[in-house]
Parts: C-alpha cells; sequence; structure tokens
C-alpha cells in the first residue's frame, strides 16, 4: 500500500509533530509532504523518511518568515501530486487537510484546529497592537479568501478525527462535519515523578499571543511568588519588559531540562485557551497539579478541584482525585485567585494519582487507537469483506 503524510510545516518538534512521528513509525516506507522542513529541527524518526518540500521552501528567508507567506499556503499544498497513493494521511492546523487526492484514495485527516489565525483567534493575531499596519491591512483583504478555501478545501477530507470535544466541536461549526475523537500522546515513559520539590511555579509555552503569558506574568507581578517561564517567541522581548524580578524568562530549553522542572516545580500554569495541550499531560505525568483557564482542551485532560470561592460546579471531585484546577475568566485576577486558593488548600493533591490519571492517555495507546482507526475506515473505504491489517 501506498502512503503519503502530510504536515503543515517542519520548523520544530512540539505537540503536533509528536504526532506526526508516531505516524512515521506506522507507516516508515511512507512518503512526508510539507511546505517546508528546517533540517534538524524534529527528531530522527522524522529527519529518515522520504520528506518532500512546496516552492514556499524556496522563497526568500522562509525559514524564519514562513508565516508571512500565508496566502500562497494553499496553491502550495494543492501543488502537491497524489497520484496513485492509496493513503493520504494528513495532521492539519493549517493547510494540510487541504491537499487534493483521487476519488480511489483515502484521505484520514487528524485535525488539531482549523485555521485558528483566520476563524476565532484573528483578532489576537491581527487585531490593533497585536501585528504591525501593513499586516492588519493585508490580512482583511486575503482573510475572508482563506476562510472560504478552508471551509471548501475541508470538502476534500474523507474523514476528520478531532483531538479533543473542543475541536470536535469547532470541526462541526466551521466545516460542517463530523468527526472521532483520538486524543494525542504523552510519552509516559518519559516522564517521571521523581523524589524532589521547589517553591517555584512554570509555564512551557511559546511566547505567541494566544498562549496569553501576559496573563501570567501580570498575575504574578502582584503575587510576588516565583515563576519560571520556559519558552521562546515572537512576544519575547514585550513579555521580557513586563515581568517583574519574581519572574525568570529562560527561553527555550532542551526536553531534560522542561522535564527536570516539571518535577521540581509546585504546579503548572496554563492561562491559553489549547487545542487539546500536551504540557499539561506532560506536567500531570510528573505528578504535578495544573492551575488552567476552563475552557478548550484541559476540559478533556484536567480532574478539576473547585471551589465556590471560584466558581460554583455541581459534581466536584472528591479531593486527591483532582489532577488540578480551573480558573473562568481569562484575565490576570481570576488567574491570581486560583493561585491563592491552591496555596491555602494543601493535601488537595496525590501527585501518584495525578500521574495515574495521565496514563489513558499514553503514547502506545494512541498509538494503537490510530492504527486501529486506519485499519478501520480503509477497509470501509475499499469495502473489503474480509480485513486487512494494513500498518
Amino acid at each position: 500500500m501506498k502512503v503519503a503524510l502530510v504536515h503543515d510545516w517542519l520548523t520544530g518538534m512540539r505537540g503536533g509533530e509528536k504526532v506526526l512521528e508516531v505516524f512515521c513509525e506506522l507507516f516508515p516506507r511512507a512518503h512526508v509532504y510539507t511546505l517546508l522542513h528546517s533540517k534538524g529541527s524534529v527528531s530522527e524518526t522524522i529527519e529518515n523518511m522520504d520528506i518532500r518540500t512546496s516552492f514556499v521552501q524556496k522563497l526568500p528567508l522562509a525559514g524564519r518568515k514562513y508565516r508571512s507567506y500565508l496566502p500562497l499556503f494553499p496553491a502550495a499544498i494543492e501543488k502537491f501530486d497524489f497520484g496513485g497513493y492509496d493513503l493520504v494521511l494528513s495532521s492539519s492546523h493549517c493547510v494540510a487537510k487541504g491537499v487534493i487526492t483521487g476519488t480511489d484514495t483515502l484521505h484520514i485527516c487528524y485535525c488539531f484546529t482549523p485555521m485558528r489565525y483566520i476563524w476565532d483567534l484573528y483578532d489576537l493575531y491581527f487585531g490593533k497592537g497585536r501585528s504591525g499596519f501593513v499586516t492588519r491591512i493585508g490580512m482583511s483583504l486575503i482573510a475572508g479568501y482563506l476562510r472560504k478555501w478552508d471551509v471548501a478545501s475541508s470538502k476534500r477530507v474523507n474523514k476528520f478525527v478531532s483531538i479533543s470535544r473542543y475541536i470536535e466541536d469547532r470541526i462541526k461549526k466551521c466545516y460542517g462535519r463530523e468527526s472521532e475523537i483520538i486524543y494525542p500522546p504523552v510519552d509516559c515513559s518519559y516522564f517521571n515523578t521523581g523524589t524532589s520539590g521547589g517553591d517555584f511555579y512554570l509555564m512551557v509555552s511559546p511566547l505567541a499571543p494566544n498562549k496569553r503569558v501576559d496573563i501570567a506574568i501580570k498575575a504574578f507581578n502582584k503575587l510576588g511568588i516565583p515563576i519560571k517561564i520556559i519558552g521562546s517567541g515572537q512576544e519575547e522581548e514585550k513579555l521580557r519588559k513586563l515581568a517583574g524580578k519574581n519572574i525568570e524568562l529562560m527561553g527555550w530549553q532542551s526536553d531534560e531540562v522542561v522535564r527536570n522542572h516539571y518535577v521540581n516545580c509546585k504546579a503548572l500554569i496554563f492561562p491559553g485557551v489549547e487545542d487539546f495541550g500536551i504540557v499539561p499531560l506532560e506536567a500531570q505525568a510528573c505528578g504535578k497539579p495544573v492551575i488552567a483557564y476552563g475552557h478548550g482542551g484541559v476540559l478533556d485532560t484536567i480532574i478539576p478541584f473547585n471551589s465556590n470561592k471560584l466558581k460554583p460546579q455541581e459534581g466536584n471531585e472528591e479531593i486527591g482525585n483532582a489532577t488540578g484546577m480551573f480558573f473562568y475568566d481569562q484575565n490576570p485576577d481570576s488567574l491570581l485567585q486560583a493561585v491563592e486558593l491552591f496555596e491555602n488548600s494543601p493535601g488537595v493533591f496525590n501527585k501518584e494519582k495525578i500521574r495515574k490519571h495521565t496514563e489513558s492517555f499514553d503514547r502506545l495507546i494512541f498509538k494503537e487507537n490510530i492504527k486501529n482507526y486506519i485499519e478501520r475506515e480503509y477497509n470501509e473505504f475499499r469495502k473489503d469483506p474480509k480485513a486487512e491489517k494494513i500498518c
């Protein structure tokens, strides 16, 4: 069977690339198609694949400024030739799902989200104060075209898989399509609960507008207690100016350093809205609770300890089963109240139970679930009366 894997771009090893890595393990002889590839930026498993890039790869400054070429992405992804492939498996948060395939090719899209830049997060990326005047004018001219293309190209997909209930709802709203939820993986074998603990809170996040690192910095400026922030991105300079002396922006760090900080922190702070959120699961795999804005993918991955001091809610989990705490207004004061409640709630969280909760999201479970799904859908697509193992 001839298989193609499609991924938006390969410029770093984040949650989406960890999903792609599993796809590469399932289909080691597949061809990988992507808009551009920064060599050495992803895992050895992906780097060893047959990687084929689009014309975006050759554009000026594409390695650093590829997002500036967003208007060209639909044309670039449509130029790939998928003739002769039996299965196309796209992992998409931008345009990867828009590839053109023949009627005899099954296209399954593992959808991280409909293109967030042009839908609900448009103002966060391109609103006043978020981008330059020229960029705002340019996006106002092309956003309508991109939305139309995004909806039209969704019809090319045979089957959608969503990463959370939040994304299941967004696929239905944006594309009018049903999807099946298969949660992304966390590598529980890599993370451990450890024996030590520090006096600091932790954020692990790109310094991008939608991550709302500014909320954490403003809250902890008021609290005056230590927080370490691991990550880099376009808002780094602005956030450094905002941060008080109790806040350490550490920049990009290795996986080993990130893991050690999970083990040693008091809790992870997560103020953004994520489509799923691998980072909260990695922290929980290390036995650490997560204080998160109660919206988006975290509703699928965190068992909340709530209090009427934050928001009245029926069905609160018993103390000891909770893996985190939600705040419900996406602003510094709401986060501050949640941290103060956490500080005044000793004995609520049990690190072994937090760790146990993450095991249902383990990488091996994801690999088996996605393999079974692909085999089922492929055999249904072929109308083959005899179920065939394909990976």
